[in-house]
Formats: structure tokens, C-alpha cells, sequence
């Protein structure tokens, strides 16, 4: 378990938490493998009814470490994407638990296509979600070309997923993604508060609902690939290479 994953057990709810506030909470390989396990490990034990996913220091994530993508895409090894978030991305499609999303701050990346896996998102008001990834030359990813024409239609979709708009707390309220917008530093407060209204009701009943309201695992994980299989090879195009090195030339000034 890496010491940026802070995973707790309390009142049958486990929190898992990203933490690495020096970099905005951005996530490394050992990262996403470290909640996978955590997600995966939850399935088993009958103790854990609902999870919740966080962020630390007032923000959620500001997504996938920019040096991983550079350094995949430059090497000589044919998996062109660091694997590890697909087995992440993997483990949240599979979980089988109520997941209650408490997005404080930015939500940039992957950052936000976790939340399209979650059952229940609590954002503050100075959450920003937003999909950069043709901004780098690359494709949606986590099956959210599937999942978000379904949640917000096909012009939300387009403006968040190709156009890489910036969605506030509010506006992803009013598209339908967002249950609940709160105060800043409230979002943990109000998720736990939800997780233990989940927690109160039939375990059973609850899993075969959401089993209902989901669509099929198979077509989720069957887009994933796909979506994964234009990812890595837009991650070796020039344009995405290029988009890398700028992010860091801008970073630099």
C-alpha cells in the first residue's frame, strides 16, 4: 500500500483517500494499483457495505502524473499506456459496492472519469471537473465515451469529452452527474453521511438495485478496451508527445 493511499474502515464504509498534495494529488502507478487492491479487497469482506473515494488538501486529483504518460510514450516498450489505471479503471467497473464520490476541489483526467463509475457525487462549490485528453493528443478514456452521452447527452458529452471544457460543481449538478453541492471542505462530511444511509438499508436489496440501474459489466469493460486500445497508440503520436513536452515547458516559465 503506497503512503499516498490512505484506505480506513469505519461504520462498514471504506474510505479510500489520494494524497499526494505536492503534486495536486496526481496518481502514480503504485497509486492506482494501491485502490485497486483496496476496491478489490473490499468485495470479499462482508464487513464493508459502501465505499468512498476522496481526495486531501482541498483537492480531488488533477489526474494521471504527466511524467508517466511522457516517459511511456517514449520508451521502447510496446504497451504504449501505463497499464496500471486500466486495472484501476478495471477495479471500479467490477466492484459491486455502492461507491459515494467526494470531490473537493479540481477533478482534472481520470480524476473525473472515476466519478462516471461512482453511485453517488457530493462536489463543493470549488470543484471543477474536466477531460484534457484530446487537449494531449490523446482519447477518452475508462469507458466514458459510453457512460457520459448516456448521463448528459451528446452535446454535454462532446463539449466535456473532445472539446475538454471545464464543468463546474453546479453545472455538473444541473447535467445530472452531481447529487449534491456543498461548501468547501464539506464533501467528505456529507459523503460519510450518505454512506451510512446506504449502509442502513438491505445489503441485498441494494446490490441487485444497483445491478439494475448499471449498464451490463461486459459492455463497460468491452468499451474500456477499445477506448485503451486508441489511447496507446495516440500516446506514441507525435501530437501527444509534443502536448507532453509543452506541459512541462509551461510548467518551467
Amino acid at each position: 500500500m503506497t503512503g499516498h493511499i490512505i484506505v480506513t474502515d469505519e461504520d462498514s464504509t471504506r474510505t479510500i483517500t489520494m494524497r499526494r498534495p505536492e503534486k495536486k494529488n496526481t496518481l502514480t502507478q503504485a497509486m492506482y494499483l494501491a485502490m485497486s487492491d483496496a476496491i478489490d479487497t473490499a468485495q470479499s469482506n462482508p464487513a464493508i457495505r459502501c465505499l468512498v473515494l476522496t481526495g486531501s488538501s482541498g483537492v480531488f486529483t488533477a489526474g494521471n502524473d504527466i511524467s508517466d504518460f511522457l516517459q511511456a510514450a517514449t520508451s521502447k516498450d510496446d504497451g504504449a499506456r501505463p497499464r496500471n489505471a486500466v486495472i484501476f479503471l478495471q477495479s471500479l467497473v467490477n466492484n459491486k459496492k455502492p461507491i459515494v464520490a467526494a470531490v473537493d476541489g479540481i477533478a482534472i483526467g481520470i480524476g473525473t472519469t472515476m466519478v462516471f463509475h461512482c453511485d453517488y457525487v457530493i462536489a463543493s462549490t470549488t470543484t471543477t471537473f474536466q477531460s484534457p485528453f484530446i487537449q494531449f493528443g490523446l482519447a477518452p478514456e475508462g469507458a466514458s465515451s459510453l457512460l457520459v452521452p448516456r448521463m448528459v447527452g451528446h452535446q454535454r458529452a462532446f463539449s466535456m469529452l473532445v472539446m475538454g471544457r471545464p464543468v463546474s460543481a453546479q453545472d455538473a449538478h444541473d447535467a445530472g452527474f452531481v447529487n449534491t453541492v456543498v461548501p468547501p471542505g464539506h464533501a467528505i462530511v456529507e459523503a460519510r453521511k450518505v454512506a451510512r444511509e446506504i449502509c442502513a438499508l438491505p445489503a441485498d436489496a441494494v446490490a441487485i438495485s444497483r445491478t439494475l440501474l448499471k449498464l451490463p459489466t461486459e459492455d463497460i469493460v468491452r468499451r474500456i478496451g477499445q477506448e485503451d486500445h486508441f489511447f496507446g497508440e495516440r500516446m506514441r503520436s507525435p501530437e501527444a508527445i509534443a502536448a507532453f513536452q509543452n506541459f512541462f515547458l509551461r510548467k518551467r516559465k
